[in-house]
């Protein structure tokens, strides 16, 4: 290994410390491990579709967790390379945390299957990296955890009614719907580009 690739890799470990990503990966895993353990247990359909939700939010938030430093960005040392190692950490913890979420789904009964349980998981995220520019890192969580509620509520109305169709409300709509998938995805987009240009809000 050359001296600059060597001086690049320590580069981002040291930057995804900083950002307590183990301590994140960690959170997933036991999400992932919950939802896996629940899921053998026998829900109603409402409740089959409301667990994953919760669990997913919870693996947003702790994405979330990570998008700011706790000395307030001093890695801005680091120059040009600062957008580059804030997008490779938010989609590698996003990747991380749909490869965890799916794998957890192997061999249980998953309602509304793998695809809106990745769609939901990028919209969280998405939600997480705009609040994290618009009202700091420390309070990305709000993001996921205020539109959860919405998302639980998207699902009541499927059985109790008026039922909210908006793809905009994605937790509420089928797994295959294109127009949900594609309002999950701009969030995302969006919010990873105004987080890698700007980062955190201090």
């Amino acid at each position: 290994m050359s001296v600059e690739a060597a001086a690049r890799s320590r580069l981002l470990s040291l930057f995804l410390a900083g950002r307590r990503v183990p301590a994140a990966l960690a959170a997933v895993a036991v999400a992932a491990i919950t939802l896996h353990l629940a899921l053998y247990r026998p829900w109603n359909t409402y409740g089959a579709l409301q667990l994953p939700l919760i669990v997913e939010a919870a693996c947003a938030a702790a994405i979330a967790g990570t998008l700011a430093s706790p000395f307030g960005e001093p890695e801005r040392v680091a120059g040009s390379r600062l957008p580059f190692l804030r997008s490779t950490m938010v989609v590698g913890l996003t990747a991380a945390a749909a490869c965890a979420l799916a794998v957890a789904t192997v061999g249980v009964p998953l309602s509304g299957g793998v695809a809106a349980l990745v769609r939901n998981l990028v919209g969280f995220v998405g939600l997480g990296l705009l609040c994290a520019a618009a009202v700091g890192g420390g309070l990305a969580w709000t993001g996921p955890v205020t539109y959860l509620i919405l998302g639980v509520y998207a699902l009541y109305t499927q059985w109790h009614g008026p039922a909210l169709t908006t793809p905009w409300v994605w937790p509420g709509r089928p797994g295959h719907d294109p127009g949900a998938a594609l309002c999950a995805g701009v969030v995302f987009a969006i919010g990873l580009a105004v987080y890698t240009w700007r980062g955190a809000r201090e």
